[in-house]
């Protein structure tokens, strides 16, 4: 009975190393391989999908800049016109000189936030630094906010403190401190600071988001490390918190230069007036004023692609800088 089992066993073991044998065998290991690679594809075709439908697909609308497209017509009735749109950017002083003073607020306003894009690190640093938790959540939930307040909200808020008849220059006028109301919102004066100023209010705390998680993800070690070493509070934000920063900034960093011309229409649409629309008028918002206040959705079409394709190049731009100089790229 003793040997009986023991053949018994033997038969079993070597059934079962054969198994494991032609499992473990490179064609299985690659069909299961591609199962799962499969089945990873499978997971974001929806976004893929969405990609498609919200990115690419509206390329088709750049047909409508070779037409005179009139809508009451559509574009099979509307006449074929070519590259005139784009002959006309160029061929009248007017049109030139207008689309150089769009493109110089453009600028501007783009340098003075990638200037201004080092402040929700700061606020980062420093609110980790916050050793009540209370406190903390406290200022990063008023610093939020502001993000999810649409821009009308925010012109509401600005009039009814900084108009002549808002709360600021009642308060001043009340103190004696001033006899004129002072127009701070119908005036043509330093449109482009108040602007990003406005821009950094709401969006400070929003931007810090990442920043903060990135400190979370810190070796504690570390930090433990450098207080041995007797280093001070400041010294590890310095030498530990920001170094670790740096990457995720240089990221941001070069995507705000690769979008330098993308700088929304909400905002300054809503700022917008007949006082200061000289230097508030970004190119997305002269884009809209061409096309929906002018009526010439070609003309405006015309303008957007070459927006587009200067985007593109200054992504592939900073891309290449970042690859040549910091050894890492976007794309």
């Amino acid at each position: 009975m003793t040997q009986t089992a023991a053949r018994a066993v033997d038969t079993v073991r070597a059934e079962v190393v054969g198994e494991l044998d032609r499992a473990d065998t490179p064609g299985r290991r690659r069909n299961a391989g591609s199962k799962r690679s499969f089945g990873l594809f499978l997971s974001i075709v929806p976004f893929l999908v969405l990609v498609f439908l919200f990115s690419y697909f509206p390329l088709y609308g750049w047909i409508y800049s070779l037409y005179d497209y009139r809508p009451a017509l559509g574009i099979g009735r509307s006449p074929f016109v070519g590259l005139q749109w784009f002959r006309l950017l160029v061929g009248s002083p007017t049109q030139v000189s207008q689309i150089l003073q769009v493109m110089a607020n453009t600028l501007a306003m783009s340098f003075l936030g990638i200037a201004s894009s080092v402040l929700p690190l700061i606020f980062a640093v420093f609110l980790n630094e916050v050793r009540a938790p209370w406190f903390k959540n406290i200022v990063q939930t008023l610093t939020t906010l502001p993000n999810f307040i649409s821009w009308v909200l925010v012109y509401m808020i600005a009039f009814s403190m900084f108009s002549t008849t808002g709360l600021v220059n009642s308060v001043l006028s009340d103190s004696g401190l001033i006899t004129t109301p002072i127009k701070f919102l119908d005036s043509d004066q330093h449109v482009w600071l108040t602007m990003v100023a406005w821009g950094i209010w709401k969006t400070l705390g929003w931007g810090s988001i990442m920043y903060l998680a990135a400190i979370a993800g810190i070796d504690q070690a570390l930090y433990e490390s450098a207080r041995v070493d007797g280093a001070n509070r400041y010294q590890t934000m310095w030498h530990i918190t920001v170094p670790h920063l740096m990457p995720t900034y240089f990221v941001l960093l070069l995507l705000s230069v690769a979008n330098m011309l993308n700088n929304g229409m909400e905002q300054y649409y809503v700022f917008q007036n007949a006082f200061n629309q000289k230097h508030i008028q970004v190119l997305d918002l002269y884009v809209y004023n061409v096309g929906i206040t002018g009526n010439s959705l070609s003309m405006a079409t015309a303008i957007s692609m070459l927006k587009s394709v200067v985007s593109v190049i200054l992504l592939l731009t900073v891309n290449a800088l970042a690859k040549r100089f910091r050894g890492t790229s976007i794309v």
